[in-house]
């Protein structure tokens, strides 16, 4: 258990909007039991003189994948894709052992809560090394990501992915996909096994899709129906036109409306991407509760395109925030880029606002916090009582940060600076990050450096 402690701030986001001079008291637990305003400092509290703001969720994360960021960006021929990349990255897979996977993703968690965010989502596919093809039952790996979190100290929802097919109508997995596989039973298994775990680790516990592709729809429905774990719902989906041209061959619908079809897709859900809808298609989706998974960086990098972010806010729909593959890793890169990805599809400014005299930053921020703590499956988030300690001091002397009104703050940490605006990170109560470097750095560091020569060879 930790000491109970008083944050003093000069600044800070709630709920209700920016306060000044606020008391905020932490329990034992690392949970927020008052917030006093327009209060006075004294001895015993701990003095924060720049912003503070809630520390954001990412909803979506392959770990493993940070060893291979920069090394897919040399042109195999004209018509490079989704699908060129990913031969790259199950040439990854057959090196990474289950210690250099907690390796990366220690290091990646570490990255992550430089970059603002407290918790992350792990969409959890590798399950075997190759080494252990035949003979691992995929704990293993998920016990290595439980270990890196607790490391880094990020917060983590983890959900083990089901993974069978290659391709649409239960085509048959190909070598590279072979570390991913799971039968229905095995998986329903893995489960069972993880719920411990995760609660021992203080984690929380869902469950993924990989996609439309990789499961039939009588093995989605045998594990939905039959998981326990009453956590969050993921799945890719309507990510490349190809996916969606190979769903209409398939089924003769497309994959959002497909999945909005045939499965009671609500609150728990998260719609990976989800990309290339139509506009009933995004009507649809914002109406069902669930949250759409936005990796704007990942996205890019990929070549894949432009979700509708402007007409899915508009039906009211909920979205959040991830980095899936991590070639970026911070709040401000990717909220950045998905109100960019807006204005230059429709050639205009200020695309994700409520309307005139609202904020970009303070818009997408908040939209963010909320779709990710649903994402994650947290109950409360944010910086309010009842909710996990999980703060963002930006840096107070930065010229652009402390010369900055209120929304300001926001608009110039995400539109002019980045992480280096990102000075101290708390979660839980505990700070991770001071003054922009995490409490294992050096060892982190070393441990990343010699994976990444293991696996260079």
């Amino acid at each position: 258990m930790k000491t109970p402690q008083t944050l003093f701030c000069e600044r800070v986001l709630l709920p209700q909007g920016w306060a000044r001079d606020t008391k905020i008291d932490i329990d034992s637990s690392g949970t927020i039991v008052s917030i006093k305003t327009d209060s006075a400092s004294d001895a015993n509290s701990i003095r924060l003189s720049g912003p503070v703001v809630p520390a954001l969720q990412n909803l979506h994360s392959h770990a493993f994948q940070r060893a291979m960021a920069g090394l897919a960006e040399q042109a195999g021929s004209t018509d490079d894709s989704f699908w060129t990349w990913r031969e790259t990255m199950y040439g990854l897979v057959n090196r990474m052992s289950p210690d250099d996977v907690e390796v990366v993703a220690t290091k990646l968690y570490s990255e992550l809560l430089k970059g603002g965010f407290g918790h992350v989502v792990e969409f959890h596919y590798f399950h075997h090394a190759v080494m252990d093809l035949g003979k691992s039952d995929g704990v293993e790996m998920s016990a290595r990501i439980l270990r890196a979190a607790a490391t880094s100290g990020i917060g983590l929802t983890h959900l083990p992915v089901f993974y069978a097919h290659a391709g649409f109508g239960g085509i048959a997995p190909n070598a590279g996909q072979k570390p991913f596989i799971q039968s229905v039973d095995s998986f329903l298994s893995l489960l069972e096994r993880l719920e411990p775990e995760c609660r021992t680790a203080g984690a929380r516990l869902g469950l993924a899709i990989h996609s439309l592709r990789a499961a039939t729809p009588d093995e989605m429905r045998a594990v939905l129906t039959s998981e326990q774990t009453g956590g969050p719902i993921h799945i890719h989906v309507a990510e490349q036109e190809r996916e969606v041209e190979d769903c209409l061959a398939w089924s003769g619908r497309r994959p959002v409306s497909y999945l909005l079809d045939e499965f009671p897709a609500d609150q728990r859900w998260c719609a990976i991407h989800a990309t290339h809808m139509t506009p009933d298609e995004t009507a649809r989706l914002a109406a069902s509760g669930a949250v759409a998974g936005l990796c704007p960086a990942t996205e890019a990098n990929l070549g894949d395109g432009i979700f509708p972010a402007t007409d899915y806010a508009g039906h009211g729909g909920r979205y959040g925030i991830g980095t899936d593959s991590h070639v970026a890793t911070s709040v401000a890169e990717e909220l950045r880029l998905l109100e960019y990805g807006q204005r230059l599809r429709d050639r205009r400014r200020n695309r994700l606002v409520s309307g005139p005299g609202a904020s970009a930053g303070r818009t997408l921020f908040e939209a963010s916090l909320a779709g990710g703590a649903q994402a994650a499956g947290l109950a409360i988030a944010g910086i309010r009582v009842g909710a996990r300690a999980d703060l963002v001091v930006l840096d107070g002397e930065n010229p652009f940060i402390a010369t900055a009104r209120e929304d300001q703050i926001l608009d110039r940490w995400i539109f002019a600076l980045g992480s280096e605006a990102v000075r101290d990170v708390m979660v839980g109560g505990e700070f991770v990050v001071q003054q922009g470097r995490h409490r294992f750095e050096e060892s982190i560091d070393r441990d990343f450096k010699r994976v990444l020569k293991t696996l260079a060879n």
